[in-house]
């Protein structure tokens, strides 16, 4: 079997527990910032992004899909580029999973409960993501080693 992006990432990545009430900016988040109590997809794929050196800021969806300072939009994603997935092409409460290759996406939902890597059909099986709504790059680094950072197609 195939290592994953999953497989690369320390324990403490690969057990987060859902919490859709642990989203950028929420108060629980701001009490209490790190994993262990859980988190909801966008504050889990920024925190994989932060393990590879890259500083995603801590938007929400919509503001994640419309913002050009920290990241940009792509037509081909590569290792580690955002993929925002909702039922219609409106990115509010859309879900953000990290492409990890190979029609691999790295994401945390309330269906599983825990980190699952999925393929496009997966996602476009399920009514709420049924939409890609599209990929975006997150342009600011920090100094570390970026996981396969060349294109996977």
């Amino acid at each position: 079997m195939r290592a994953t992006l999953l497989d690369h990432l320390p324990p403490t990545l690969r057990t987060v527990a859902h919490a859709g009430s642990r989203y950028p900016g929420s108060p629980a988040v701001a009490a209490r910032p790190d994993l262990a109590a859980g988190a909801n997809c966008q504050l889990y794929a920024y925190a994989v992004l932060r393990h590879f050196g890259l500083a995603a800021p801590p938007l929400r969806s919509s503001d994640l899909w419309a913002d050009t300072r920290a990241t940009v939009p792509v037509a081909r994603p590569r290792s580690l580029d955002l993929l925002l997935f909702g039922p219609t092409k409106d990115p509010y409460g859309a879900h953000v999973g990290v492409w990890a290759g190979a029609d691999q996406v790295l994401h945390l939902c309330a269906e599983v409960g825990r980190p699952a890597v999925w393929g496009l059909a997966e996602f476009a099986a399920r009514e709420r993501y049924r939409v890609l709504i599209g990929f975006k790059r997150v342009i600011r680094t920090e100094s570390v080693e970026v996981f396969g950072g060349s294109s996977d197609r």
